[in-house]
């Protein structure tokens, strides 16, 4: 594989190389080199920040708030839950105490 470089950015991966542009730049490269990886002459970098674990601990709260909103109607007043549906919304307010990541979680399964 080859990785066309544009000031030490990855802006292109292919096969074979082909005639560029004197700013461009051809590197050989395997192939877990990605568009927009970083080349410092010999070694390839990922410039995606890795999220912190108050990051990933709010991704994580977004996405419970995200699937309890979506039972809030269970809770009118004129509506009366079931054991599995109120269980399930605690087990969705409990998703924290457990898991730190939406990368590890595994979610309850919603009632029908």
């Amino acid at each position: 594989m080859k990785a066309l470089l544009s000031n030490n950015r990855v802006v292109q991966i292919k096969e074979t190389e082909f005639e560029v542009h004197e700013a461009l730049t051809w590197v050989d490269c395997d192939n877990t080199v990605e568009v927009g990886f970083t080349y410092d002459g010999s070694t390839f970098t990922d410039p995606t920040p890795v999220p912190t674990a108050e990051e990933k601990l709010l991704r994580l709260r977004l996405k419970r708030n995200a699937l309890l909103a979506e039972t809030d109607w269970w809770a009118n007043s004129d509506l009366t839950m079931t054991a599995e549906q109120t269980a399930y919304r605690q087990e969705l307010r409990d998703i924290t105490d457990t898991y730190t990541s939406l990368d590890d979680v595994v979610w309850p399964t919603k009632p029908e």
